[in-house]
């Protein structure tokens, strides 16, 4: 019984480093979302208009998740 115990918490071990070195690698490798100027140009709207952040980039507010769904056109 003691053999069936060591092999499970080894297998459990196991898993939960491959998972959590898998996060990490996620998270080392995604990219983060920013802003793209040329929609301030193309628009002649500040990113202040679809973004919560005056300066753009992260989250959206309703104008730029209308945009966004439009095509990224007004």
């Amino acid at each position: 019984m003691q053999q069936r115990v060591k092999k499970a918490l080894i297998v459990l071990c196991g898993a939960a480093a491959a998972v959590s070195l898998g996060g990490m690698i996620a998270l080392g490798t995604s990219k983060t979302a920013s802003a793209l100027p040329a929609y301030a140009q193309q628009t002649g709207k500040a990113c202040g208009f679809c973004h919560q952040n005056p300066a753009g980039g992260g989250a959206l507010k309703d104008a730029g998740k209308k945009f966004q769904a439009n095509g990224h056109k007004l």
